[in-house]
């Protein structure tokens, strides 16, 4: 049986230090009989030396152009620059992170290359999946980092502190979105022994916050539902984060840190913090906002900057997972590969659109634009 030929080229976006697969998952693959082709450097910033891919059974090739040359599969973390789209062959499988909902041109050029592409962020959130879910394993890597940075740039110790001089009192953070980025940063700051609380229009995550030590939030919406098919928090109406910011104000300027969490994919992100409200924290005070890529969840944030409004640092990170490249691109390694063995059946590819993991996160094949939700944001852009 021939094998089958993947490539895993150096990520190109400035700032990407990812690395779409590891040598211990790209040694199974070779095992298996594949030809995995990796381009020079692509795992350096994450810890791999081109050595490493080698004794993994991989070649290791100079250039993006002849690592994509002929390749079937080809892995990465972003979504491909146009030289690298021009380099892949027609009727390549991509798999990648590729904003599908807010990426209308990429998405057209995939249908036109005859790309067959899957995009990570569009894995369905149910039991059989959540091994390739990369969406959920970078939200933690997010949680965790933004609790970090929440604790680094404050003005106040997170624990209580005993000492010969006194007693410090442990800080008041507030997390805003219990999903599993939320969660993260809600476990985080209290293993670093912040008092936490978190509010999530969700009731269904009580539990989940509770059982991490920290204290939900009550606010009375009337939002019915407000969980989204896919465990994503629903869109709510003007009206509805009317009233969530305004009974969300007191809690707010009471914490000494707030981290927002709250998305909706393919949306801009819903501003739950006004300036005003962000103004009217103490000085010293910190929000980091991890909703920033999407325009953000405080009015004053400014994407990828960190803004300094009347002493509250507001804190708008972009790309996280990118800061920690050799957690993230294990657990994104683990993911990628764990989708790609569930495609390849006895060194074929074999994608079952009758599948929910295959119709769900296939977004181009055979010319079209094949997922219903994708097609709709691209015409309708």
């Amino acid at each position: 049986m021939k094998p089958m030929k993947l490539a895993v080229p150096k990520e190109k976006v400035e700032g990407e230090t990812r690395v779409a697969l590891l040598p211990d998952d790209i040694s199974k693959l070779t095992e298996a009989g594949n030809e995995v082709i990796v381009e020079s450097g692509a795992g350096a910033e994450a810890g791999f030396a081109d050595s490493d891919y080698e004794d993994a059974g991989a070649t290791v090739k100079a250039d993006a152009q002849s690592v994509l040359n002929d390749a079937e599969v080809v892995l990465k973390v972003q979504g491909p620059e146009e030289q690298e789209l021009e380099g892949m062959k027609q009727g390549a499988l991509l798999i990648s992170f590729l904003a599908p909902l807010s990426s209308p041109e990429l998405i057209k050029s995939l249908a036109e290359r005859n790309v067959t592409a899957f995009a990570m962020e569009m894995i369905p959130r149910t039991t059989r999946a959540q091994s390739m879910d990369a969406l959920s394993t970078m939200s933690t890597v997010s949680g965790y980092k933004a609790a970090l940075i929440a604790a680094a740039e404050l003005s106040k110790f997170f624990p209580m502190l005993t000492t010969a001089a006194g007693t410090v009192r442990p800080s008041k953070v507030l997390v805003i979105g219990a999903g599993v980025a939320g969660l993260q940063a809600i476990a985080t700051a209290r293993r670093l022994g912040a008092q936490v609380e978190a509010f999530d229009t969700r009731p269904v995550v009580k539990e989940q916050v509770k059982s991490l030590g920290a204290k939900f939030l009550e606010i009375e919406l009337d939002a019915g539902d407000a969980e989204a098919e896919g465990g994503y928090a629903r869109e709510l109406t003007e009206e509805e984060q009317q009233k969530q910011r305004e009974l969300m104000d007191k809690a707010v300027t009471g914490a000494d840190a707030v981290i927002t969490t709250a998305l909706v994919p393919g949306k801009t992100a819903p501003v739950l913090i006004t300036a005003e409200t962000a103004r009217s924290m103490r000085p010293g005070s910190v929000i980091v906002d991890l909703a920033a890529e999407a325009g953000g969840n405080c009015e004053l944030t400014v994407p990828g900057k960190e803004n300094i409004d009347n002493g509250v640092r507001i804190i708008g990170p972009l790309n996280l997972p990118a800061s920690m490249p050799a957690h993230a691109s294990q657990l994104y390694s683990r993911n990628v590969f764990t989708l790609i063995d569930y495609l390849i059946d006895e060194g074929a590819l074999k994608l079952d659109f009758e599948d929910e993991i295959t119709k769900g996160t296939c977004v181009t094949n055979e010319g079209r634009i094949v997922n219903d939700t994708v097609r709709a944001a691209v015409e309708g852009g």
